[in-house]
C-alpha cells in the first residue's frame, strides 16, 4: 500500500493535525488592540446578522468609538500580567498541552496539535497553514464550544473553510461536533460542582448554570443553542441526583436592544436572592475555559446583583479549563474523530 505524503514530491508519510478553537482575545488592553478585536467579532454576520449598510455605520462611529475603553478596563482586572496575555489565552493554550501530551504517547509523533483563535491571535489561517506546513493533509478541527450555535461552532468551521478555499491542495478536514449531552462530558461538570460543594462550609441553596445568551430571533430562526442549553442542565441535574429547586439555567451578556434568551443571569440571581435563596453558587457550563464573561461578568456584576438583592454567600465554580477530567473529555471526542485516519502507535 502506498504511503500518504503531506506534498506531491515528498517521500515522507504525511501527518494528521488536531486543530483546537476557540473564542479569541484581543493582543492587549489598549484601546487599539480593543478596538481591532471588537471590530473583528462584532463584524462578523454569524455574531451580528444587521446588514452590513445598517450595523457597519453604528458600529465603527458609535459603538468602536467607547467600548474599547470599556472592553480594556474589564480585561486589565483579569489580565495575566504575568505572561501578558488574556487568561483565555493562557488556559487554551495549557489545554493545546495536555491534548498533544495524551495523543502523543498514543500515537506517536504522527499526529500534529495545535490550537488558534476565531478571533484575534492566532488566528484559524495561520494555525491551519502551520499544520499544513508540518506535513499534515488531513486535519481534525475542533471548536472548544460544548453547546453548538452558528455564532460559535458555526462560524469557526466557516473560518477553517474560508482558509482552505485559498488552498490549491486543500488538506482533508472534520470538524468535531457539539459535547453538551456527551457523559464524560456531563460527568466532569457533575464533578466540579460535587468538588466545589464539598470545600464550602455553606452549602449553596440554589446552583445557577449561567450560558451565554444571544437574541431570541436566532432561536426562532433555527439555532439549536437555547435546546442544547437546557439539555446539558437537565443531564446535570440528573448526574447530581437533585430536584429541580436546587439548580436554574439563566442566560448573560446580552448586548444591545431586542429580547434575549431569558431568564437574563443579573436579573435571576437578584430573584433568587429576593424568594430567599441567600447562598448561591453560579457555574458557566457554555464556556470551555475561563475567560472576561466568567472571571469578569459572574464573579463581578451578576454577583454584586445577588449581593445587592440580599444574597449572602456566592460561589463561582470554575469552568473545566485544563483539569484532567476535561482534557479526557476532549481528547476522546477528538480520537472519535481521527477513527480511519490515523492508527494507535
Amino acid at each position: 500500500m502506498t504511503k500518504r505524503t503531506a506534498n506531491p514530491d515528498q517521500s515522507t508519510p504525511a501527518k494528521t493535525g488536531v486543530l483546537v478553537a476557540n473564542l479569541g482575545t484581543p493582543d492587549n488592553t489598549d484601546y487599539w488592540s480593543m478596538r481591532r478585536y471588537l471590530s473583528q467579532f462584532l463584524s462578523d454576520r454569524r455574531v451580528i446578522d444587521y446588514p452590513p449598510w445598517k450595523w457597519q455605520p453604528l458600529l465603527q462611529l458609535v459603538i468602536l468609538t467607547k467600548r474599547p475603553f470599556s472592553s480594556g478596563a474589564a480585561y486589565r482586572s483579569i489580565w495575566n500580567t504575568e505572561k501578558d496575555e488574556s487568561p483565555l489565552l493562557t488556559i487554551t493554550r495549557a489545554q493545546c498541552d495536555k491534548i498533544r501530551a495524551t495523543l502523543t504517547q498514543e500515537y506517536g509523533d504522527t499526529v500534529v496539535v495545535d490550537f488558534c483563535m476565531r478571533y484575534g491571535n492566532p488566528s484559524v489561517q495561520s494555525a491551519v497553514e502551520k499544520l499544513k506546513a508540518q506535513g499534515c493533509d488531513r486535519i481534525v478541527f475542533f471548536p472548544l464550544y460544548p453547546q453548538y450555535s452558528a455564532t460559535t461552532t458555526a462560524t469557526a468551521n466557516d473560518e477553517a473553510f474560508r482558509t482552505l478555499m485559498q488552498m490549491k491542495w486543500q488538506p482533508y478536514i472534520r470538524t468535531v461536533p457539539a459535547y453538551f449531552d456527551r457523559p464524560d462530558y456531563i460527568a466532569a461538570l457533575a464533578n466540579s460542582v460535587t468538588t466545589a460543594y464539598d470545600k464550602l462550609a455553606v452549602k449553596p441553596d440554589v446552583l445557577v448554570a449561567s450560558y451565554h445568551g444571544m437574541p431570541k430571533r436566532y432561536l426562532t430562526n433555527g439555532d439549536p443553542y437555547y435546546h442544547d442549553c437546557i439539555k446539558t442542565t437537565e443531564l446535570l441535574q440528573a448526574a447530581l441526583g437533585w430536584g429541580d429547586d436546587k439548580i436554574k439555567s439563566a442566560f448573560q451578556s446580552k448586548f444591545g436592544v431586542g429580547e434575549w434568551l431569558k431568564p437574563y443571569a443579573v436579573e435571576e440571581v437578584a430573584r433568587l436572592a429576593k424568594a430567599g435563596k441567600k447562598h448561591m453558587a453560579v457555574i458557566a457550563p457554555a464556556f470551555s475555559a475561563d475567560c472576561i464573561e466568567t472571571l469578569e461578568e459572574i464573579q463581578e456584576e451578576i454577583k454584586e446583583s445577588f449581593l445587592s438583592a440580599g444574597g449572602e454567600t456566592f460561589t463561582y465554580i470554575p469552568c473545566l479549563n485544563d483539569s484532567d477530567d476535561h482534557i479526557a473529555v476532549l481528547t476522546n471526542a477528538i480520537k472519535e474523530n481521527l477513527s480511519g485516519w490515523v492508527t494507535p502507535a
